[in-house]
C-alpha cells in the first residue's frame, strides 16, 4: 500500500507558498475592520467556511454561516468570506450580489481570479489549486478538490492567528468562547 502523506503534505506546503501574501494582509484588514463576519461555501467549500465562522466566534467576532436558520440579514460594514474553488457556483454569487447592494465587503477565495465571483469580491485570494473537474491547474495526487479544501483550511485557521496575535487574544480567551 501506498503511502501519500508526504506527497499530500509537499502539494499543501506549495500550495500554500503561492498564496500573495498582500491580498492576505488585506484580506485580514477588511475582517477586522468589519462590524461581522458572514462564511459561504458549499460542500467542502462550505465546511471548512463552518470551521472558520467557528474560530472566528472564539476570537470575539460575530460571525455567521450563510444558509443557516439563525443568519441575519447584512448590513453595511460586514464582511462576507466566499469560498469557491471554481468561482461559478450559482447560491454564492447571488449572495455576494445581494451583500454588495448592502455594502458589504466581499472576499472571494477562489482558484480563478477571472471567475464571476472574484469579479464581484473586493478583494480575491487566489488558491493555486486543482478543483472537481478543473483544468489549468497543477496536477494532483489526491482525489477531486481535496488539495484546494486543505489548502484553504490552512489558510483560514492562518488568518485567525495573525488576527489572534494582533489583537493580542490568547489561546484561554479564545477557549473560554469554545462550547
Amino acid at each position: 500500500m501506498k503511502d501519500y502523506l508526504k506527497e499530500i503534505d509537499q502539494e499543501v506546503s506549495t500550495t500554500l507558498d503561492q498564496i500573495d501574501r498582500a491580498s492576505l494582509a488585506d484580506a485580514i484588514a477588511m475582517i477586522m475592520n468589519g462590524k461581522r463576519v458572514f462564511v459561504d461555501g458549499e460542500g467542502r467549500s462550505g465546511f471548512i467556511g463552518k470551521c472558520f465562522a467557528m474560530r472566528m466566534m472564539h476570537l470575539g467576532f460575530t460571525s455567521y454561516v450563510i444558509g443557516e436558520t439563525n443568519t441575519p440579514h447584512f448590513k453595511k460594514d460586514d464582511v462576507l468570506v466566499s469560498i469557491s474553488g471554481s468561482g461559478k457556483t450559482g447560491s454564492l454569487l447571488l449572495h455576494t450580489k445581494k451583500a454588495k447592494k448592502f455594502g458589504v465587503k466581499v472576499i472571494a477565495v477562489t482558484t480563478d481570479s477571472e471567475a464571476p465571483l472574484a469579479k464581484q469580491a473586493d478583494k480575491i485570494i487566489k488558491v493555486h489549486a486543482t478543483t472537481r473537474g478543473a483544468l489549468g491547474h497543477r496536477e494532483s495526487v489526491q482525489l477531486l478538490g481535496s488539495l484546494f479544501d486543505q489548502s484553504v483550511h490552512l489558510l483560514l485557521d492562518d488568518i485567525c492567528l495573525v488576527i489572534s496575535h494582533e489583537k493580542k487574544i490568547s489561546n484561554a480567551e479564545a477557549t473560554a468562547n469554545h462550547f
